[in-house]
């Protein structure tokens, strides 16, 4: 007589035995949706990613995009305890300028980019926006958020979106030898872009190494490669600038990146080698007050602490999972704000634009995915 099959288990058992795999091992549940369809259909179900962030709370940092030009690198870096990777945009086309509720966003790889194109590393899904119609728009970045009202960015995949769009060029005055820097949104809804905000100054603003900062609902930070930070209000309409604490210039070059306040307001992370010093700037008189110290001094390279000759350098903010990613010639590391607990990722690859993706994965039912 054949062996009894064992008895099947209870629907709600097999989703309370996947809620319990560690959302940062994203291969566990890629593994467990190809056992069989019912935990496909299980693991793949909208109200389970839900589930998984009411479970988990904080999502996890699945990784980076970057622009470091080297063919051995790959285009996304895993920062998960099992191997993982997303098949990301080609980088000879496009450069990641940021990433946010579950959207990356990049730009043509042109001197003067003519598209943009937004994607869902979750979904694999991928959508281009123009950019708006202008001749010579110098230096520029972008940003991408969520526009559903009310949204907790768990399950906003496929829904309404934002982009901003920021450049620096000429003043139209020749003779004055000032420049405009521009800002303008696009949404998803309409399909078009909106009225440009412009601000007149004396400053030609790039934008290469860092991405944006979401305070609030409407308020967007970019620290430019010389270091001031620019304020864009998007209720408002206002476009504004000014500068980091001094502290923050006393290596010749800006060190620091931009980070949301524990507070919820603007904050930003200053290297001190072997320390992180975190401030947060009073949104009433627009102060920087020094808000603590993360101490570094357990990174090593070779037995040797960090320090002068072994400096750390900060490379990015992961929003949402509060993690700051720092690296030094020991290697690329990501740093826990609240607990400060460390865990290197990859090796030193230099100095760059990191982009951390940020969020629950969920493997794609195949119909999905293949619509996607």
């Amino acid at each position: 007589m054949p062996a009894a099959l064992p008895p099947t288990l209870p629907e709600e058992l097999v989703e309370e035995i996947l809620l319990r795999i560690p959302p940062d091992e994203p291969a566990g549940l890629l593994r467990a949706s190809l056992v069989c369809k019912s935990w496909s259909q299980a693991v793949s179900h909208r109200g389970f990613r839900r589930r998984l962030q009411d479970f988990h709370r904080a999502p996890p940092v699945l990784g980076f995009l970057h622009d470091w030009d080297d063919e051995d690198i790959p285009d996304f870096i895993s920062a998960t305890v099992s191997p993982f990777s997303l098949a990301v945009p080609d980088s000879w086309l496009w450069q990641a300028v940021d990433c946010r509720h579950g959207r990356a966003l990049f730009l043509s790889d042109d001197p003067y980019p003519e598209e943009l194109l937004v994607w869902e590393p979750i979904t694999g899904s991928q959508q281009l926006v123009p950019v708006p119609v202008m001749s010579d728009i110098g230096r520029t970045t972008a940003s991408v958020f969520c526009a559903a009202d009310g949204c907790d960015h768990c399950n906003c995949h496929g829904g309404p979106f934002c982009v901003v769009f920021v450049f620096s060029v000429d003043s139209e005055d020749p003779d004055d030898g000032e420049y405009d820097t521009a800002a303008c949104v696009y949404s998803s809804e309409t399909g078009a872009w909106g009225e440009l905000t412009v601000m007149h100054g004396e400053f030609y603003m790039h934008f290469t190494y860092s991405s944006s900062v979401l305070v609030g609902e409407s308020l967007l930070y970019f620290m430019t490669d010389g270091g001031l930070i620019l304020e864009y209000d998007m209720a408002m309409h206002g476009l504004t600038w000014f500068k980091a604490p001094y502290s923050c210039y006393s290596k010749g070059i800006p060190s620091y990146i931009l980070m949301p306040a524990e507070d919820g307001g603007l904050g930003l992370v200053e290297e001190l080698d072997p320390h992180l010093k975190l401030w947060s700037r009073e949104m009433t008189d627009a102060r920087w007050i020094p808000s603590r110290i993360i101490n570094l001094g357990s990174l090593s390279l070779n037995g040797a602490q960090m320090g002068a000759t072994c400096p750390v350098h900060v490379l990015g903010f992961a929003e949402g999972a509060n993690v700051i990613v720092v690296t030094t010639a020991a290697g690329l590391f990501r740093v826990q704000v609240q607990s400060e607990e460390i865990t290197r990722v990859c090796d030193d690859h230099g100095y760059g634009n990191l982009i951390p993706v940020v969020g629950f994965y969920t493997p794609m039912p195949q119909v999905a995915a293949a619509e996607a």
